[in-house]
C-alpha cells in the first residue's frame, strides 16, 4: 500500500496542538505532525491517512456489467504508524484481564479451538465465576431442618443454568459508561477479611468500571436529575467479586418487594410514555409521597449529588450493610465508599438543562477524554466496619437500605484506591455486555440481612440471563473471571467453551472424581450467623421497629448541608413538584417535608404558592429514638473539594481575528502543565490572523461548544478581536452561562468590555472582582500574576457568592 504524502508543516503552538487533540468533538483546522505529544501526534496521522484518499477511486467502477464481472480491489493507504487505527491511546495500559494491545492485522477469535477448551482434571468445583464451591451437597439452610435461603448464590446459579439449557436493554441502569483499571490495596486486611483484593499492600487486582444514570433508555440523556450507578467488577485471582453500587449511600425503599414499584413509578408514564429519564411527573411523586421512608433518599436527589459534574467527581457507596470474613470466621459489618480524588463536584440546574441540549453524551465523553488526556480518574475506597454489638445500640437498623450509618459515629478508614486507566476498545462488546450481579461475591465477602440486598441477589442474575441471551452470559469476555472455571453446567445458548469428555455430573468416577468440591479450607462458605435473631420469632413478613423512623436522616442530610446547597434542594423540590399536575400530591409531599425540616417544607410551599401550608404527615414512629449525630459536615459537597489539582477541567479561551495570542497562549501552556485543557474557541474553527503575529488555530467554534460545556473562561485582549466577538451573539452566552453557572472568568485588557455586553451587574468592578468572586480582570502588564490567580480560582470549582436566584443575568 502507498504511504500518504507528509503535509506541509504549520506552525501551530505545541501547547494548543496538545489541547486540541485531547478533544472527541471538533479539531483545528490545521496539525502539526512533529508534534512529540502522542494524542497530537495522532490526530496529526490521522489527518495525514485521510488526505491520502481525498476521493472514492473506485466508485466510478462499481457500474456496468463489464465492471460487475471483474470488480477491482478497495483502494488502501497505509497509516504512518498503529496510532491511526487505535481504539483509544489507553490500549498500552495492560492488565491480566483486558491483556495487551490488538496484534497487528490479528482477528484472534478465529484462532485453533484449543483457546475454548476446558480441562476440569485435577481442579476444584466453582462456580461461573471462578469461586471455589465448598459443598456441592447441600442447599444453604436455615438451620438443618430448616427453609432454603433465597442468598444460596451457588444453588440459585446452578439451578438457573439447568433450567435454562435448553434453548434486550437494561431495565434500569441502561445509559453507561465503563472503563478499565485496576484497584490497589493499602494495606493489608487480613484481619478483618480474607477477600482476595486485601490481602497485601501494593497488592492490585484488574477492575471494570460501569457509571451509568438509572431511570432512561440507553439514548437518553447524561446530565438528567437522576441516581447515578456505580458498579465495579473486580477481577481477584479468587473469582469475580462485583461490587455494585450508587453515587448516593441510600435508597428509595426498604424491601425488594417495593422495587418493581418504584421504577414503573418514576419510569415514563405508560399512557403516553414520558417523560424520559425524568422523575418530575405525576408518577413517581404520588408513589413516593405515600412512600415516608423515602424521605431521605429524596433529599440526595433533590440536591446537587443527582447532577454530577463527571463520573470523575462522583462518590460511589455500596448501599447495603455487607459482611467482612477473616480466615477464622469471624465477621463484621462494613460499608463500601468510594471517594474521587478530583473531589465531589456537581453541576447546577441550569447549565445541566443547557448541556443536555447541546451534548448529551457530557458524562460519557469526559470519561472518554480524560483517559485518553492521561488524566485517569482515581477513587479512594475506604471502609466502615462495625460489629453486631456496636449495630444493636445504634438508634437505627443497619439492615434499613434508606439509613446511612454516620461518619462522625463510625469513621470511614481509606484501604486502597482505584485508577481507571483504559478505555474500552469497543463499546458494545465490553460496556453493554458487562454483566454485573450482586449476587458475585469471594470468600470474605458475604451477605446482611438486609431485605432490599436479596431481592438484588436474585434479581441482577435473572435479568442478564434475560438480555444477554441465556445462561451462559458469564463466557462473554467481559464477563469471564481471570481464575479457572470448572464445573458440570452445559450447552445452553451462546455457549463458547468445549467441554472434553463425557462426564458432565458430580460424584462420578468415569472423570476421577473431577471436578471435585473445593471444601471449606478452599471453598466460599456462607457466614451461619448473620445478625443475632430471637429463636422465639419466625418467619414472618414485617419490618423492624427501626424501619419505621423515616425523616430523622432526611433531617441530617438536609441540616449538614451548606446554605448554598439547602437552597438548591428547595429549588430542585420547587422544580420537580410544579411538574405535577394534582395538586393533591404536591400538598402531601410538602406535607412529608415538614416532617424532615420546617424551613425546606416553607421554601418549597412558598415556591408552589402554598399558603397555609398542610398539616405534617402522620409519622410511621411516633418517637423515634434520639440521634447519634445531629450534622454530618461531610455529608456536604463542599466539604469534598478533592486534591485540589485542576486535571480534567475544560477551559474556554476565546479568539477572534486579532486577538493578543501571546497572553492567551501563555493561559493555555499554565492550564496544559497541571492537567487542565484549554480549548481556542473562536466564531469559526481553523487559523486566526492575531496582533502580535503568533499562530492560534481555532479547534472549536463558539456554535459548536456552548459556554456551559466549559469549566471556566478566559475572554481575550486586543481590540480587533473584542470587537469581533462582540459582533458575534454567542459571545453574551457564552459569558452571561459562565456568570451564572458560577464558574471562574478571566478578562484580560479590552475584554472587559464583553462583561457589559453580556449584561453583568455593574457593581462587579476590579476591586470586588478580585475578592474571591471568581471572576478576575487583567490589565496590561498583570497577565501572568492574574493567570496563577486564575487556576487558583479555578482549582474551587464554583463561586456561589453571586448565584442568584432567580437569575437576575
Amino acid at each position: 500500500m502507498p504511504k500518504p504524502p507528509a503535509p506541509n508543516p504549520a506552525s501551530q503552538n505545541k501547547e494548543a496542538a496538545a489541547a486540541a487533540a485531547r478533544n472527541t468533538d471538533s479539531g483545528p483546522g490545521r496539525i502539526d505532525p512533529a508534534q512529540a505529544d502522542l494524542a497530537a501526534r495522532r490526530m496529526a496521522e490521522v489527518q495525514q491517512t485521510v488526505a491520502a484518499m481525498p476521493h472514492n477511486a473506485t466508485k466510478p467502477l462499481e457500474h456496468g456489467f463489464e465492471n460487475g464481472t471483474n470488480p477491482p480491489a478497495g483502494e488502501a493507504v497505509e497509516p504512518p504508524s498503529r496510532l491511526v487505527g487505535a481504539s483509544t491511546l489507553s490500549e498500552e495500559n495492560d492488565s491480566a484481564k483486558v491483556g495487551t494491545a490488538a496484534l497487528d492485522g490479528l482477528n484472534a477469535t478465529t484462532e485453533s479451538l484449543d483457546r475454548v477448551r476446558v480441562d476440569s482434571s485435577g481442579r476444584t468445583l466453582t462456580t461461573n465465576q471462578g469461586v471455589a464451591v465448598s459443598d456441592n451437597q447441600n442447599s444453604l439452610k436455615y438451620g438443618v431442618r430448616g427453609p432454603v435461603l433465597l442468598e444460596d448464590f451457588v444453588l440459585r446459579e446452578k439451578i438457573t443454568h439447568f433450567d435454562h439449557e435448553r434453548i434486550p436493554e437494561r431495565i434500569v441502569h441502561a445509559r453507561g459508561s465503563g472503563a478499565h483499571g485496576f484497584f490497589e490495596c493499602l494495606r493489608p486486611l487480613t484481619d478483618v477479611t480474607m477477600a482476595a483484593p486485601f490481602r497485601e499492600a501494593g497488592k492490585r487486582t484488574p477492575v471494570f468500571v460501569r457509571f451509568s444514570t438509572v431511570q432512561g433508555e440507553r439514548g437518553s440523556k447524561d446530565t438528567a436529575r437522576d441516581v447515578r450507578g456505580f458498579a465495579v467488577k473486580f477481577y481477584t485471582d479468587e473469582g469475580n467479586w462485583d461490587l455494585v453500587g450508587n453515587n448516593m449511600p441510600v435508597f428509595f425503599i426498604q424491601d425488594a418487594m417495593k422495587f418493581p414499584d418504584l421504577v414503573h413509578a418514576v419510569k415514563p408514564e405508560p399512557h403516553h410514555q414520558m417523560p424520559q429519564a425524568a422523575s418530575a411527573h405525576d408518577t413517581f411523586w404520588d408513589f413516593v409521597s405515600l412512600m415516608p421512608e423515602s424521605t431521605h433518599m429524596l433529599m440526595w436527589v433533590m440536591s446537587d449529588r443527582a447532577i454530577p459534574r463527571s463520573f470523575a467527581t462522583m462518590q460511589g457507596f455500596g448501599v447495603h450493610t455487607f459482611r467482612l470474613v477473616n480466615e477464622q470466621g469471624v465477621s463484621v459489618f462494613c460499608k463500601f465508599h468510594w471517594s474521587p480524588a478530583a473531589g465531589t463536584h456537581s453541576l447546577v440546574w441550569d447549565e445541566a438543562v443547557k448541556i443536555s441540549g447541546a451534548d448529551p453524551d457530557y458524562h460519557r465523553r469526559d470519561l472518554w477524554e480524560r483517559i485518553e488526556a492521561g488524566n485517569y480518574p482515581e477513587y479512594e475506597l475506604g471502609l466502615q466496619t462495625f460489629t453486631e454489638e456496636q449495630a444493636e445500640q445504634f438508634s437505627f437498623d443497619i439492615l434499613d437500605a434508606t439509613k446511612i450509618v454516620p461518619e462522625e459515629l463510625v469513621p470511614v478508614i481509606p484501604v486502597g484506591r482505584m485508577v481507571l486507566n483504559r478505555n474500552p476498545d469497543n463499546f458494545f462488546a465490553e460496556t453493554e455486555q458487562v454483566a454485573f450481579c450482586t449476587a458475585q461475591v469471594i470468600p470474605g465477602i458475604d451477605f446482611s440481612n438486609d431485605p432490599l440486598l436479596a431481592g438484588r441477589i436474585h434479581s441482577y442474575v435473572d435479568t442478564q440471563i434475560s438480555r444477554l441471551g441465556g445462561p451462559n452470559f458469564h463466557e462473554i469476555p467481559i464477563n469471564a473471571p481471570l481464575v479457572q472455571v470448572h464445573n458440570n453446567q452445559r450447552d445452553g445458548m451462546h455457549r463458547q467453551a468445549i467441554h472434553r469428555g463425557r462426564v458432565n455430573y458430580e460424584p462420578n468416577s468415569l472423570a476421577g472424581g473431577c471436578p471435585f468440591q473445593a471444601g471449606a479450607a478452599q471453598g466460599f462458605v456462607s457466614v451461619p450467623a448473620r445478625i443475632r435473631a430471637e429463636e422465639e420469632q419466625g418467619k414472618v413478613r414485617a419490618k423492624p421497629e427501626k424501619f419505621a423512623d423515616h425523616y430523622t436522616q432526611a433531617r441530617l442530610f438536609y441540616e449538614s448541608q451548606t446554605p448554598v446547597e439547602q437552597c438548591h434542594i428547595a429549588n430542585a423540590f420547587r422544580f420537580e413538584l410544579s411538574k405535577v399536575t394534582v395538586p393533591a400530591i404536591r400538598e402531601r409531599m410538602v406535607a412529608s417535608l415538614r416532617n424532615a425540616s420546617e424551613d425546606l417544607a416553607l421554601k418549597v410551599g412558598q415556591g408552589l404558592g402554598m399558603d397555609p401550608l398542610p398539616d405534617p404527615l402522620p409519622p410511621a414512629l411516633a418517637d423515634p429514638a434520639p440521634p447519634e449525630v445531629t450534622k454530618s459536615p461531610p455529608l456536604s459537597l463542599l466539604a469534598r473539594p478533592g486534591d485540589g489539582s485542576i486535571r480534567g477541567r475544560k477551559v474556554a479561551l476565546l479568539v477572534a481575528p486579532g486577538v493578543r495570542a501571546a497572553p492567551l497562549l501563555q493561559v493555555q501552556q499554565a492550564l496544559l502543565e497541571q492537567g487542565a485543557i484549554g480549548r481556542l474557541v473562536g466564531p469559526r474553527i481553523g487559523p486566526m490572523p492575531t496582533a502580535d503575529g503568533a499562530a492560534v488555530d481555532a479547534d472549536a467554534s463558539l456554535e459548536n461548544e456552548p459556554g456551559f460545556l466549559f469549566d471556566a473562561l478566559v475572554l481575550p485582549d486586543g481590540a480587533e478581536a473584542v470587537a469581533a466577538l462582540a459582533q458575534d451573539g454567542h459571545t453574551a452566552e457564552f459569558v452571561r452561562d459562565q456568570f451564572r453557572h458560577c464558574k471562574t472568568i478571566l478578562v484580560l485588557g479590552a475584554a472587559r468590555e464583553l462583561l457589559a455586553l453580556a449584561g453583568l451587574p455593574p457593581s462587579l468592578d476590579k476591586a470586588q472582582a478580585q475578592g474571591g468572586t471568581g471572576l478576575i480582570l487583567a490589565g496590561e502588564g498583570e497577565e501572568q500574576a492574574a493567570t496563577q490567580a486564575f487556576l487558583q480560582a479555578l482549582a474551587k470549582h464554583r463561586h456561589f457568592g453571586r448565584e442568584m436566584d432567580p437569575p437576575l443575568v
